[in-house]
């Protein structure tokens, strides 16, 4: 088997945020890298950047709307054609939607549900074909600690996220006997620009509610997504770690 150095991890919505934060982690380790955005470009490309100063083996940027099949079969090969098959899979990217249900419209619904379930669907099942021949591979899940307990005006996104929780248990069974793990991480508030439809108070009020007394950071959500790529993770597998500072237990 490769080395954890030797392999190559994809975030999808790597460009910033947790994305970003988990790019420069594995960069850290001198891996390959490689880098999914759909339209921040600049963005994607300073995280490139960043993490060729880190030490990164290699960095690759790719582009992909992740509600389309067709794309993302085209970005497979285009890693094909560099070698950078993931050997881990990050399935980061997510949109998020704060409004009362009887506001939702099916526009909402279908843009949330494509990209935070309909994508990480077609992410995983076009890599993990390779993982399994391989007899080994990573699949994370980075959810949300609204899809363990639901959230009041946040209905349509903790629905994305409770799939996604249910996708990862099952599907673990499914790919156990090929040494391919599968888990979820369901961060509870974190310090990214999803906080952003908040004013002063709210964030104050929220941060008042965690035990820890602060919001997460990115850098320390990348790091549990580190640890479950680990070969010595090989036994944690179906699994929803919500890193939330004691906000829900």
């Amino acid at each position: 088997m490769q080395t954890l150095k030797e392999m190559t991890v994809l975030i999808t919505g790597g460009s910033r945020g947790i994305g970003a934060a988990i790019a420069r982690r594995f960069a850290a380790e001198s891996m390959n890298v490689v880098i999914h955005y759909n339209q921040a470009h600049e963005a994607a490309n300073e995280t490139a950047r960043t993490c060729m100063r880190l030490g990164a083996a290699n960095v690759m940027t790719v582009t992909a709307d992740l509600r389309s099949r067709e794309q993302l079969i085209r970005m497979r090969e285009k890693l094909e054609a560099r070698g950078m098959v993931p050997d881990i899979l990050v399935n980061n990217a997510g949109i998020a939607h704060y409004g009362m249900l009887s506001d939702v419209t099916e526009d909402d619904w279908n843009d949330v549900i494509s990209i935070n379930l309909k994508g990480m669907f077609l992410c995983t099942q076009l890599f993990m074909p390779a993982m399994i021949a391989n007899r080994f591979g990573r699949i994370i899940n980075v959810s949300s600690i609204w899809g363990i307990s639901g959230a009041s005006c946040e209905v349509l996104y903790s629905t994305s996220k409770g799939g996604m929780n249910a996708f990862t248990k099952a599907l673990a069974k499914e790919l156990a006997p090929s040494g391919v793990t599968v888990n979820a991480v369901a961060p509870g508030a974190v310090d990214t620009v999803m906080l952003d439809n908040l004013n002063k108070d709210e964030k104050d009020a929220l941060e008042s509610e965690i035990p820890a007394g602060r919001f997460g950071k990115p850098d320390e959500i990348a790091s549990l997504v580190y640890f479950l790529s680990l070969p010595e993770s090989a036994y944690i597998t179906g699994q929803i770690i919500s890193p939330n500072g004691g906000w829900l237990t």
